[in-house]
């Protein structure tokens, strides 16, 4: 990661961004203190498809989910 001062980075953004698009990161340093990161953008968000009528397609359960478990628990036991 090259550091360099503000005023490099204003006479170099051209090339800095082409290097950035490659994969390159740089830090940007004001009086000798590091203010900023200078990296790639992330990618837009995913987008998901409307999922409204998932549960109306879902069967109807038959026993409660608190049977469900005392039965597996009693096939469970010894």
């Amino acid at each position: 990661m090259r550091k360099l001062n503000a005023r490099e980075a204003r006479e170099e953004i051209d090339r800095l961004l082409n290097a950035v698009v490659s994969g390159k990161e740089f830090v940007i340093r004001h009086r000798d203190k590091p203010v900023a990161r200078l990296v790639a953008a992330l990618p837009d968000s995913v987008v998901f498809t409307d999922r409204s009528g998932l549960q109306d397609s879902q069967p109807l359960v038959k026993e409660s989910t608190a049977e469900s478990v005392l039965t597996l628990r009693d096939d469970e036991r010894y």
